[in-house]
């Protein structure tokens, strides 16, 4: 009863798909493959290779619902600062069509036969935004940046260390930072050393925290570096011109871009907008190109020409902080994972082709290197609904813990959209007995503080890729690992990563194989996460735009082939 009553409310919630998450978007990130039911879905390739050419004035206008927490590549962990980091800076390569990296700064590279050392070839014809040459040492100097401990960056750890030569012991303060292995061989030529084969090394060089930095820049604006429009540099094909903090950004064209010819928008104005009723009349009324969609929105737009829905490899879940005397429980744990109605969320509240997730790799990502078959697929639901089971699960839980009430504090978004998901899981859960949850709503930049600081019960998250692999998923839970913020610890499950990722790195089959293994002792054994839904994005856009291409990782769109035709 206390369900259904809950469902014929959300039917008059105004909602969207922009829920929070760390990596895997704020409020408001979008990229895409294919979604379930086909007269819905437009491919993310669609809008990319359509042929034309731009007319009229050349300005995109869209919305954001979340602030850039900061533009400094090296303390950058979420979707919207890599998003206009990757509009507005070349890295060694960028993501072009089909995901699929094509030249940045970098015009090629060789591989050593050991596939430890890599050698990129660098162009000359790059330059910051001051006018500085693009040069080898500017990425030397970022990546020393990103995992020098004094930086305090998360992403730099996370990206290099067991990757790059040196990275770990660097940041462990073994060795001094200069040993890191990337030096530069004059100007344009840059030597990276690995580790070990890493089989998806390029994939991790379009990456935002693998940005250059000009040295002498960043040094000058010390602290308030990146934190405003003129402590930042560009060397990409957007230049960051203004931004009003909370209210939004615009960015221009980059006229000294290397590749300027092939950028036709002139600007882009970004709005921040919280509520998914405003950024609709917005679009209604001309004065935007895109919004986001959900539940009865959905169903208004459906058979509208500017309605396209994308499934993409993000996935939301439950994260529960097992430093928590109740969290620590895995019966706890186990109870709040099947409690929760997935399916009746991805039909009611979203609503926009969202699907549930049953385990910690997302659906249509990644495939066996022999059979073809998806990851998701060969691994099964790994999770249920089950009422019942969880009840009895929580009994036992509260038994072992000697507690016949329980409160749990749970970290959320502050977006129109966030509040009411998390009212709705609020309410799941709190259908097991003597459970009362408290619901924290808070700016996303000020939940990915408290996620970095462990200060949550359990807390509403996201997560998009950073590289086309499994490992991108689930390392992020090995003991002590950046990305991890809820406490567990399992020999078993480090020791199936590390293997995956060291005598295993050119075995693909076992590699994949050990992957496996190791998300059901993630999601199935140890209960770490409540897995929620996979993200789709229901979305208007207005026809005139052209060229944009999605991305499965990094940032959620490439403006740089993206055009204004007939408006």
């Amino acid at each position: 009863m206390k369900k259904t009553n809950w469902l014929l409310l959300v039917l008059a919630l105004v909602l969207s798909m922009f829920l929070a998450a760390c990596s895997g978007g704020s409020d408001d990130t979008s990229n895409s493959t294919d979604d379930a039911d086909s007269e819905e879905t437009t491919e993310s390739e669609d809008t990319s290779s359509e042929e034309g050419e731009a007319s009229g004035e050349q300005v995109l206008n869209i919305t954001d619902s979340a602030e850039i927490p900061t533009m400094d590549a090296s303390l950058a962990t979420d979707a919207v600062a890599f998003q206009w980091l990757g509009s507005t800076t070349d890295g060694l390569y960028r993501l072009g069509e089909n995901a699929q990296p094509e030249p940045g700064i970098a015009t090629d590279h060789e591989v050593s036969e050991d596939g430890l050392t890599w050698t990129f070839n660098l162009r000359e014809d790059a330059v910051w935004s001051n006018g500085d040459p693009v040069t080898a040492n500017d990425f030397v100097y970022a990546w020393q940046r990103a995992v020098n401990p004094d930086t305090g960056s998360e992403y730099g750890p996370y990206m290099m260390g067991g990757v790059i030569k040196n990275a770990q012991a660097v940041v462990d303060g073994e060795v001094p930072v200069e040993e890191l292995g990337v030096t530069a061989d004059g100007d344009y030529t840059l030597v990276v050393e690995l580790e070990k084969p890493v089989p998806y090394f390029e994939s991790l060089t379009t990456f935002g925290t693998f940005l250059p930095l000009n040295q002498a820049f960043v040094e000058e604006h010390g602290d308030q570096y990146a934190l405003e429009a003129d402590t930042l540099l560009s060397n990409g094909p957007f230049v960051l011109t203004e931004w009003n903090h909370g209210e939004g950004w615009t960015l221009e064209k980059n006229q000294d871009y290397w590749d300027a010819e092939n950028v036709k928008l002139e600007t882009i104005n970004v709005n921040v907008v919280k509520e998914t009723s405003t950024a609709v009349n917005l679009y209604d009324t001309g004065e935007i190109d895109r919004t986001g969609l959900s539940a009865e929105f959905v169903d208004q737009y459906r058979t509208s020409d500017d309605f396209k829905v994308e499934e993409e490899p993000v996935l939301f879940y439950l994260k529960m902080n097992q430093e928590n005397e109740v969290l620590g429980n895995v019966n706890a744990r186990k109870a709040i994972q099947m409690v929760i109605d997935r399916q009746s969320m991805v039909d009611v509240i979203l609503n926009n082709g969202s699907i549930p997730s049953v385990g910690h790799v997302p659906q249509n990502f990644t495939k066996h290197p022999e059979t073809e078959e998806d990851f998701r697929e060969l691994n099964g639901d790994l999770i249920e609904t089950n009422v019942e089971q969880a009840q009895e699960l929580w009994a036992t839980a509260k038994e072992e813990l000697g507690m016949d009430t329980v409160e749990l504090g749970y970290l959320g978004g502050d977006s129109e959209v966030a509040m009411n998901m998390d009212a709705y899981i609020k309410d799941q859960l709190e259908q097991l007995e003597g459970l009362t949850v408290n619901v924290q709503s808070v700016p996303f930049k000020e939940r990915l503080q408290r996620d970095e600081n462990m200060e949550y019960d359990i807390q509403n998250s996201g997560w998009g890729p950073d590289y086309i692999d499994p490992n991108t998923f689930l390392n992020m839970f090995v003991t002590d690992g950046g990305n991890n913020k809820t406490g567990y610890s399992s020999e078993a499950y480090d020791g199936l990563i590390e293997k995956a990722n060291t005598e295993l790195a050119q075995e693909p089959v076992e590699r994949f194989e050990t992957f496996l293994e190791a998300e059901k002792i993630l999601i199935q054994e140890d209960a770490v996460l409540a897995p929620l839904y996979q993200r789709a994005v229901a979305q208007l856009w207005k026809p005139y735009v052209k060229g944009v291409i999605t991305q499965p990782m990094g940032p959620d769109y490439t403006y740089k082939y993206a055009y204004i035709e007939g408006k």
